[in-house]
Parts: structure tokens; C-alpha cells; sequence
């Protein structure tokens, strides 16, 4: 029996789920914007920390699933699957850079603090009505999603055409 076409199948399941799961605190990310007000503020930022609980077991599927078919072609020789790797740590690293900073301070502009202070933390001030607003009409959601979505174009790409 060929089991790669259930080794794609499972790299493209966990494919679909870090998307999905990552495609809430896309959407969170966006819509902070249109209601300010802390609670509900805080209330979406935890929303999008609860997908976390499936975007990485996804990405986990993905990769193992992806190293697993490398193997099964014999892909491993080839450009295009080093390219891929070497784009999506490009890509997660520049959106935890770019991203990790700016939720926290978000998060602390709602006097919340973050998972990285510690559970001995104690709670931020939070900031003003107004100084929230210009923390919130930051344009690193843009910046994220161009540079999530433009390297997932290029991954694709990458995967189904192969370039020598």
C-alpha cells in the first residue's frame, strides 16, 4: 500500500488547522479596533490565546507529516522543500517578533497581564481611553497578515509547482 497520499493528507489537515486556528487571532487582531473597551478588548485577546490550543498540535501535524513525506518522495535532495522550511521558520519568527510585543503591551493597556509575566506578575496599570486608542490603531495587524499571507503564497507555491 502507498501511504503517501496519507502523508500529504495529514501534512494538508494540519495544514487547514494552524490556519484555521490562526486565522481567529487574525480576526481578533482586526477587531480590537472596532470595540475598545477593555473587556471586551481583553475578552478577544483571550479568545485568540484559546486557539493556541489548536494552532500548534496543527502545526506539530504539519511538520511531522511534512518531514515524513520528504522522506516517502525522496524530497530531500531537492531545493524547493529546503526553500519551504527555511520560509516558514522566516516567517514564524518575524511574526513573533513583530506580533508577541505589541499583544502584550495590549494586553497590559487593558491592565491584563500577559502569560510571559509571570503567574507572581502583579496586574498593569492600564492606559487611558485615549492612549489605548493609538496602541490600537497600530498597522502591525497589516504587517502581520502581509507577511503571513504572502509567505503562506510563496509555501504553496513552493510545494505544488517544486522548482528545481
Amino acid at each position: 500500500m502507498d501511504w503517501y497520499p496519507w502523508i500529504v493528507l495529514a501534512h494538508v489537515i494540519g495544514a487547514f488547522g494552524f490556519i484555521l486556528a490562526h486565522g481567529v487571532s487574525a480576526f481578533v487582531a482586526f477587531r480590537i479596533r472596532a470595540d475598545r473597551r477593555p473587556e471586551q478588548v481583553l475578552a478577544m485577546m483571550d479568545l485568540s490565546s484559546a486557539s493556541l490550543t489548536v494552532m500548534y498540535p496543527s502545526l506539530a501535524l504539519l511538520l511531522v507529516a511534512g518531514v515524513v513525506a520528504g522522506f516517502a518522495r525522496e524530497w530531500w535532495g531537492q531545493l524547493w522543500i529546503w526553500a519551504a522550511i527555511a520560509l516558514l521558520v522566516a516567517i514564524g519568527t518575524a511574526m513573533y517578533l513583530i506580533g508577541t510585543r505589541y499583544y502584550i503591551e495590549v494586553r497590559h493597556a487593558v491592565g491584563k497581564a500577559s502569560p510571559q509575566d509571570g503567574k507572581n506578575a502583579p496586574a498593569p496599570m492600564p492606559l487611558s481611553p485615549q492612549e489605548l486608542s493609538v496602541l490600537l490603531d497600530s498597522r502591525r495587524p497589516e504587517v502581520l497578515v502581509a507577511i503571513g499571507g504572502i509567505g503562506l503564497v510563496l509555501i504553496l507555491w513552493l510545494m505544488v509547482v517544486k522548482p528545481a
